[in-house]
């Protein structure tokens, strides 16, 4: 049986679907940090069958929205002297800014350097669906 030792201080990141725990952890990049950071891949779990987690012995600002387009079902613990002191729940993000690109190649946002993509939510009933605040070009996002 394999065992990781809770960490003391720093961030779980819980409820990963599985797979998708090594994206993120290359999104935050965590492979190039010089503190203890563990990936666990397909872990049992009573809710979900199977499950990642990502355990970070640091505090670091992690990018909700991000992490919300790759898995929205995620669960940030922030951890201090061995115990939660807080739970966060990621969701569907309901504007994206600067992650992904607007699929009309006429759109401002591809074509001036100082114009970030940004979008908002439109629908997220099964695809989620993204409008682009310039060109009103809607496009689909997949997790």
């Amino acid at each position: 049986m394999l065992k990781v030792d809770s960490i003391h201080y720093g961030i779980v990141i819980d409820h990963i679907t599985p797979g998708k725990g090594k994206k993120i952890f290359d999104k935050l990049n965590l492979g190039e940090v010089n503190y203890p950071v563990v990936l666990l891949r397909n872990v049992s779990s009573s809710k979900l069958g199977k499950k990642d987690i990502i355990k970070i012995e640091n505090k670091i600002d992690v990018d909700m929205t991000m992490l919300g387009l790759i898995d929205p079902n995620i669960t940030i613990n922030i951890v201090e002297n061995d115990e939660i002191i807080k739970k966060m729940k990621v969701e569907i993000p309901n504007i994206v800014q600067g992650l992904f690109k607007c699929k009309n190649p006429r759109c401002i946002s591809n074509s001036e350097e100082n114009v970030k993509p940004l979008f908002r939510l439109v629908k997220s009933n099964g695809t989620i669906e993204y409008c682009c605040e310039y060109c009103e070009e809607w496009t689909t996002y997949s997790l």
